[in-house]
């Protein structure tokens, strides 16, 4: 499926290809034209590719948006396939491509290898195991330099199949391997279950973001359902996802805007966006416990999910300023029923309207969070009339008129601070540890 379009050769354009082997070497550059660094203005901007293959569309973006500057591919295992891809094949002029495949946590030391993830206007992550770009990268140079480039340099980034798992706000790690979504939904606490929060990469408009890949796949769905109850629980966040088919890309612009790029309506490309139901009071699955099957049903709403077509000019989008809308597409809700996943026909997301009461979440701030002994709440709603806590499995822990709550007799885990004003309630998140 994957079509290159090949360009005329280039006259007078010097090229260097330079492939270093040295016995014990940390790591393998492979460079393809300038050597010299180039000043340019990158537009910024992230690509995330479903794996299998990439869209071309998609990658002309990605390279567009490096202004004609240096590429470069980082990745755990492999070649330098990029390098020709990237340089000659897709008809957009850049200055370089290399690609420095990493043999293992010490070459994040290299200081060449940091110069060069200093200098690059557009990073690619490859696929491959995710664990290692990770347990390579995180709390390296490696990852701070890509960060600084983020947000001050406004390089544009992207990644397939585990390149894309690892920009996520939150991410699965696959730290203990890969897991099916039979596992995950018959056990969402089964060790393969790894969504990691630790600081990684800080990407624009991916907070509160866990991704998927090869969503052609039925084994996929199931299990990035998993990742949002786990997020919802374990960390006390209103969990997101991001998930693409095969050969399908989500491309988002400096606006917040991402744009579905795939072959509709040759194939059935799609782009998905998942979030848990902000339409829901309590949003907590009704069963999430461990050596469990999952139950996430909350009527058949546990989960609102915008589906879109992925095409070649990339004209259906969705906006992930709001998350709650966006064009060419459709709202479907997901739920899981004893450890099974259902879909269903939906309607547009609509965050600030409950059936009854009000939904004033967006006027509660509290902190700490997460909290060990004291939680403080600020909020503007007026009259307050009661305010409750209640676990991840709806039961009642705590009632008080208090802002200021002494907690430290809860134990550790999710809860929801529910506050109650005539028609009005809102409701937040938190964990205690």
């Amino acid at each position: 499926m994957l079509k290159y379009h090949l360009k005329s050769i280039l006259t007078c354009v010097y090229v260097l290809i330079s492939f270093t082997v040295i016995s014990g070497q940390n790591y393998i550059s492979y460079l393809t034209g300038d050597t010299a660094d180039v000043s340019v203005n990158p537009q910024g901007g992230t690509c995330l590719v479903g794996g299998a293959g990439e869209s071309d569309d998609a990658m002309k973006w990605f390279l567009q948006r490096a202004d004609g500057g240096d590429v470069l591919v980082l990745r755990a295992s492999g070649s330098d396939g990029y390098n020709p891809y990237f340089y000659s094949q897709l008809g957009v002029t850049i200055n370089s491509v290399e690609t420095i495949v990493f043999n293992n946590a010490l070459a994040a030391n290299d200081s060449y290898v940091q110069q060069r993830v200093a200098e690059a206007e557009a990073i690619w992550f490859a696929g491959g195991n995710q664990w290692n770009y990770v347990s390579y990268w995180r709390n390296t140079a490696i990852d701070s330099l890509i960060n600084d480039g983020l947000q001050n340099r406004n390089i544009v980034i992207g990644g397939t199949s585990a390149g894309m798992a690892i920009l996520g706000d939150y991410y699965f790690s696959a730290q203990n391997g890969s897991v099916t979504s039979t596992t995950a939904l018959n056990n969402p606490f089964a060790s393969n279950v790894t969504v990691d929060s630790m600081d990684f990469l800080n990407v624009d408009f991916l907070e509160n973001a866990v991704t998927d890949t090869h969503y052609d796949d039925p084994d996929r769905k199931g299990r990035h359902m998993v990742f949002l109850a786990r997020m919802l629980h374990d960390y006390g966040v209103d969990a997101r996802g991001i998930a693409c088919d095969e050969y399908t890309a989500v491309c988002i612009d400096e606006n917040g805007i991402a744009h579905a790029f795939g072959e509709y309506p040759q194939y059935d490309d799609n782009v998905y966006f998942l979030q848990v139901n902000c339409e829901n009071i309590n949003p907590t699955p009704e069963t999430l416990v461990n050596g469990q099957p999952l139950d996430w049903n909350l009527g058949g709403k546990a989960v609102k999910v915008y589906t879109i077509k992925g095409k070649t000019d990339g004209s259906n989008t969705f906006n992930l300023n709001t998350w709650e809308s966006g064009t060419g597409g459709e709202w479907k809700n997901w739920y899981v029923t004893n450890g099974t996943l259902n879909e269903s026909v939906s309607t547009q997301m609509n965050c600030s309207v409950n059936a009854n009461p009000i939904n004033m979440s967006n006027q509660i701030k509290i902190s700490p969070n997460p909290v060990s002994d004291f939680l403080a709440i600020e909020t503007d709603i007026s009259d307050i009339e009661k305010i409750q806590i209640f676990d991840v499995n709806g039961q009642l822990v705590k009632t008080t008129s208090k802002l200021n709550i002494d907690i430290s007799d809860l134990k550790k885990g999710s809860y929801i601070v529910e506050i109650q004003s005539g028609e009005k309630v809102g409701i937040v998140l938190f964990l205690k540890i």
